[in-house]
């Protein structure tokens, strides 16, 4: 949504971007004065006393009513553009905004909300079914409606009647290579927090070293580098990286193969459950890291990998995984989860 923001400013467009307060935006979007960031009230605390069906019914609730104050105390848009996932209640507040204020709703769809939640519950639950039957009755309400990919195209109008346009994703202007200078200068400052990236001298990193001239040169004996990026969902199975790695671990010719960092990167819900299987098994050639990067570190940490993973396999086999086109965008070699375009 932040690329989307962007695009938009840069034609002469106002911009309300709308959404909760998280890690910090791109430095492009703080920097655009046609950009204004507006962040929602998060719930309380007090929700995860309650039983679960309770929680959902209370979230739902109070993000309609802080969504609806959000943006009926914006300035008239003439349209308002909305990511789904999420679908409830995003898509009803959105509409019924748009109704009051005879503005566009146009909808960019990266997935539908029932096949996540279907992951969690069984697909005959009936909360599963409710929230099919809403996203597919709050679709048709949409002016318009973009898509990633041709088979969600294809799902929508097929499915569900639902007219739409593909726009592929492409990799932000800051997705490209770099060079070993710019590479270095991002080990040494990774290092200061992760010391997995540093070396016992001010002069080198893990991976790179700088000479009496300040030439930039790799290591000869450096360790392979592979980048993942995940929101730790159960639509990306990081067991099947882990049994790799394991394997590649215990290897018979494992001498004369490098040592491996895997950082993966990215905030979620499994994150803990992995983060304590990495620490429960005993590693000889592989290290982990597990960041949380600035906006700005990310792209430059997939142009300086070897090998960028994407597990990513979607709920519903229609969306796109955007990080491969980031990766992609950054010269990186990736392995990826057969997808279907």
């Amino acid at each position: 949504m932040q690329y989307h923001a962007l695009s938009f400013a840069r034609e002469g467009f106002r911009v309300y971007l709308v959404g909760y307060k998280g890690s910090q935006p791109h430095e492009a979007v703080l920097a655009n004065d046609n950009i204004q960031i507006q962040h929602m009230k998060e719930q309380p605390v007090i929700f995860i006393y309650f039983p679960r069906l309770i929680q959902y019914i209370l979230k739902v609730v109070w993000q309609s009513v802080m969504l609806s104050w959000t943006l009926l105390l914006l300035p008239k848009s003439s349209s308002i553009l909305i990511q789904n996932p999420p679908s409830l209640p995003t898509m009803l507040v959105a509409w019924l905004v748009c109704c009051l204020r005879w503005s566009d709703l146009v909808i960019d769809w990266h997935n539908y909300g029932h096949t996540i939640l279907s992951l969690t519950l069984k697909p005959s639950h009936p909360l599963v079914r409710f929230a099919k039957w809403y996203e597919k009755k709050c679709a048709k309400l949409s002016t318009y409606n973009l898509c990633v990919t041709d088979a969600m195209k294809e799902d929508l109008e097929v499915n569900w009647g639902v007219r739409s346009i593909t726009v592929h994703d492409r990799p932000p202007d800051i997705f490209t290579p770099i060079g070993l200078n710019q590479q270095h200068d991002l080990f040494a400052k990774l290092s200061k927090s992760y010391p997995v990236f540093g070396a016992s001298t001010d002069q080198c990193t893990r991976f790179t070293r700088k000479s009496s001239d300040d030439h930039i040169e790799k290591l000869r004996d450096r360790p392979a580098l592979i980048v993942s990026s995940t929101s730790w969902t159960e639509d990306e199975d990081f067991s099947i990286l882990l049994d790799a790695l394991t394997e590649y671990d215990m290897c018979e010719s494992s001498e004369v193969l490098p040592d491996v960092i895997c950082v993966i990167t990215g905030k979620g819900p499994q994150k803990e459950y992995y983060s304590k299987k990495i620490q429960e098994h005993k590693w000889k050639k592989v290290e982990f890291c597990l960041p949380w990067l600035e906006a700005e570190d990310y792209p430059h940490l997939l142009a300086s990998a070897d090998v960028g993973v994407c597990l990513h396999t979607s709920s519903s086999g229609l969306d796109l995984p955007m990080k491969v086109v980031d990766m992609f965008g950054c010269g990186l070699p990736v392995c990826a989860a057969n997808f279907n375009w």
